[in-house]
């Protein structure tokens, strides 16, 4: 996360602090140096032949419905299997709900995972930690981000950031716990890119790929010229690790924002009216299209979070009364919207050759009871619930694990959070015997050991 103002001291005469200056990113005390990254390579942490493959990480923020959506029990009493009917696919190994009717037609790309299962709280935050870095924050130790041990390994493949978050971070669930959505202890030098913008909106802008309003680009050039003016006092501070990583901030944020590759590779204007408007001229739809793009000029890992919030707004939360959504709200409101743009990016990555090298994961923190509530809504229930993996590898037109007859508990094949982690890194190639820097500089597992990848998907 690129930073170009704040507040300082030792303010120039343009009225900007020499410690703005500076303070392109922030600090960390962790570098990967390129003996590091070949001694990574060697030891098998990266795996050559798949680097060319990319992430697209849509987490499902709020968590839908399994009865409602990729699971549904169309046998099962009403309260429990809902009011939708089931829809025929275009592989008759799958069935989900009438709400999907796009999706439906591209079954034979996409696999489910139906027995995904967590013991832990039932909050939001625990799943979110879970379901992206492949543990639950204990003991003060955060895990970094999927994407963000993929940037740590295997470093940017182009003047573009390695993992790029869209729209913006997840906000409040209910919890105050961390969301797993950065570095952790990693170190904000591998902290996504967070777009923090609708790239819906008619005046949509990257804030970051703009210098400050009160620097024009040649101030901001001689601004770098003038870096290497310091004075005596803070000749020691220049020389440390800290200072050397800052300035590798910089030099990342100062050549994202003067790049045109950037520029033009957020530039959704430059799509044609009529696949912009495949993808739904809504936040997620652009957020898809945004998404096909970065990954089509070298993003490695992008997550898109469906929503960023549960209150207040429509969202998969479908406690059914207010500030939460209703089983009819998913349906009028959310399902179309995620239908559309879920099928457009899949069609679009597929005929333009890139579905194989991409794979695209469907997440959430969570399922929802089986029961329907009395406010004619499902509450949160880590149970059972679905996840769905398509392209990267994964064969598609599969199903993996069963959940039980009213859709409450696995019935087959129980899958936990880190094996879906694992799957995306064996994916993109990582070995899962890597061993990351963890806290103060101990070895640590990138997935905790006996949880393997769903081998059934590739």
């Amino acid at each position: 996360m690129f930073k170009f103002t704040g507040k300082g001291s030792i303010v120039n005469c343009d009225g900007v602090t020499r410690r703005d200056f500076l303070h392109a990113g922030t600090l960390s005390a962790i570098g990967l140096s390129l003996p590091l990254f070949n001694s990574l390579k060697a030891m098998g942490a990266v795996d050559k032949g798949k680097d060319e493959r990319a992430c697209i990480m849509i987490f499902n923020l709020g968590a839908p419905s399994q009865m409602d959506t990729w699971d549904p029990k169309p046998d099962a009493p009403r309260e429990i299997r809902g009011p939708f009917k089931v829809i025929k696919t275009n592989n008759p190994d799958i069935q989900i709900t009438e709400i999907f009717p796009m999706t439906a037609k591209l079954a034979d790309k996409f696999s489910l995972v139906r027995s995904v299962y967590h013991t832990a709280a039932a909050v939001h935050d625990t799943g979110h930690q879970m379901m992206q870095t492949g543990r639950l924050f204990t003991g003060g130790v955060n895990t970094p981000h999927a994407g963000c041990a993929l940037e740590f390994l295997k470093g940017r493949r182009s003047e573009l950031p390695a993992h790029v978050i869209l729209p913006e971070p997840m906000g409040p669930t209910g919890g105050n716990l961390p969301h797993g959505q950065d570095a952790g202890f990693l170190g904000k030098n591998y902290d996504p890119f967070v777009l923090n913008a609708d790239p819906s909106a008619k005046d949509f802008k990257v804030p970051d790929l703009l210098p400050p309003k009160e620097i024009t680009e040649v101030r901001l050039e001689r601004r770098k010229e003038l870096r290497t003016l310091v004075d005596d006092a803070v000749k020691n501070f220049e020389a440390s690790e800290s200072a050397k990583l800052m300035d590798a901030n910089f030099t990342d944020a100062y050549r994202l924002m003067s790049s045109t590759a950037a520029r033009e590779a957020f530039a959704l204007e430059k799509e044609p009216v009529s696949v912009r408007e495949r993808y739904g001229m809504n936040r997620f739809g652009q957020c898809c299209l945004l998404a096909r793009r970065l990954v089509e000029r070298g993003v490695r890992f992008v997550t898109i979070n469906t929503f960023i919030t549960v209150f207040n707004e429509i969202t998969w939360d479908i406690h059914g009364s207010k500030p939460f959504t209703s089983i009819e709200g998913m349906r009028d409101q959310v399902a179309p919207m995620y239908d559309q743009a879920y099928s457009a990016l899949l069609e679009d990555l597929a005929q333009r050759g890139m579905l194989d090298n991409t794979m695209v994961c469907n997440l959430a923190e969570f399922g929802r009871t089986p029961k329907v509530n009395p406010a004619g809504g499902r509450d949160h229930w880590p149970g059972v619930w679905t996840c769905g993996f398509a392209g990267g590898g994964v064969k598609g037109g599969r199903v993996v694990g069963k959940s039980d007859e009213i859709g409450a508990y696995p019935a087959e094949r129980p899958i936990a959070p880190a094996s879906i982690v694992a799957t995306i890194y064996k994916s993109l190639g990582v070995d899962l015997e890597t061993e990351l820097p963890g806290p103060q500089g101990r070895p640590y597992p990138i997935i905790d050991r006996g949880f393997d990848p769903i081998k059934e998907l590739f």
